[in-house]
């Protein structure tokens, strides 16, 4: 096949580009240059996009001996990804930008790239698997549980399977990629991961969102509406929140308060004890699914996965709303925390069902 591979200047992406050319596909390295300031986006293994990085792909490619472009995708991650990410917080939600640039930068934008220019697949650094079920591709979990990403893969749709190659999706663990990397000289085998949120490098997520939504006092309240004290912006506030709420003393019986909900239409954010915040209902819309062969009305084995490396949660029963584009799932048990705008991701065991954002719990 003619392979795209994606070259983020990391460890993961390049061996994955690399044992793409083992398997024998024909393979050209790209990298995407996410950042208009890429000499701002990198302070030690916060952040990625940087000059650095652009250079660390440009000679892993060299190296494994494909040829190597860069593009420019500055713009639709601005609009796709940054200017989402302000406005779910504008309207009270949790948004995770990793979830949407996959969605809209990495397996929509870069894919329809590489179909119009005559490529078959695109290959990524992700931890996790492409199967073939007996109705075709199936999405499932990496074979390293610490580093399985499939659940900011879901969103990508059922279309995209058969054209996404993921060679470390039975990678062991992270030290075994590292190895790999020195075994073929890619000369980034001990660089750092990137982590937190790549446009924020600093870490300062609250900074970052006071300078593009400015300050809106309002009060902290309890779920019956006793003002406690002030705050400079409900979207400074996520759900489950326990330190920095600006309330000084616990509650009355001692215990610790936690953040409940924000509510923008009244720009309060209501804290609470802990068992407030457990939940067992919850709806998703913008749903994808990408099992042709499963509805999901089994709950055998099904469970769902609420943040990004959470602890999957077992489902009692799920129903879908294909015309509404919504899933609803009754845990059996309870979870925690659990807050609007971030996914729900819908497994059977190891393999992914589908995926939507989260938009109502209840208890």
């Amino acid at each position: 096949m003619r392979v795209l591979a994606a070259l983020s200047g990391g460890v993961d992406s390049a061996v994955a580009a690399a044992k793409a050319v083992e398997a024998g596909h024909d393979v050209v390295g790209v990298h995407m240059a996410l950042s208009s300031q890429p000499q701002e986006c990198r302070i030690g293994s916060r952040g990625c996009c940087s000059i650095e990085d652009a250079g660390d792909a440009a000679r892993a490619a060299e190296i494994i001996g494909i040829p190597f472009y860069v593009w420019d995708l500055a713009q639709e991650f601005e609009q796709t990804v940054i200017t989402d990410f302000v406005e779910q917080y504008r309207v009270g939600r949790t948004p995770n930008p990793c979830v949407r640039c996959n969605e809209f930068v990495k397996f929509r934008e870069l894919a329809s790239r590489a179909r119009a220019l005559g490529f078959d697949a695109v290959c990524t650094g992700h931890y996790a698997a492409i199967v073939d079920g007996e109705a075709g591709p199936e999405l499932h979990r990496g074979a390293d549980t610490l580093k399985d990403q499939s659940y900011v893969l879901a969103v990508m749709g059922a279309e995209e399977l058969p054209r996404v190659v993921l060679p470390l999706g039975d990678a062991p663990n992270k030290a075994w990629v590292r190895s790999e990397a020195e075994r073929l000289g890619l000369g980034v085998s001990n660089k750092p991961d990137s982590y937190d949120i790549c446009f924020i490098p600093d870490g300062d997520t609250q900074g970052f969102l006071r300078s593009h939504l400015g300050a809106a006092e309002g009060d902290i309240v309890t779920p019956d509406g006793e003002v406690l004290g002030r705050h400079e912006g409900y979207w400074n506030y996520t759900v489950g929140q326990r330190k920095g709420l600006g309330i000084g003393a616990p509650a009355p019986d001692g215990r610790p308060r936690y953040v409940l909900e924000t509510r923008p239409e009244t720009n309060q954010v209501v804290v609470g004890a802990s068992e407030l915040l457990s939940i067992s209902r919850i709806t998703a819309t913008d749903a994808v699914w990408l099992a042709s062969d499963d509805d999901g009305s089994d709950a055998t084995d099904l469970f769902v996965q609420l943040r990004a490396h959470g602890t999957p949660v077992p489902v009692a029963s799920l129903r879908r709303d294909e015309s509404a584009g919504t899933i609803s799932v009754l845990l059996e048990g309870s979870a925690r925390g659990v807050a609007r705008g971030q996914s729900m991701v819908v497994y059977r065991g190891t393999r992914v069902l589908g995926e939507g954002t989260i938009n109502e719990t209840g208890r």
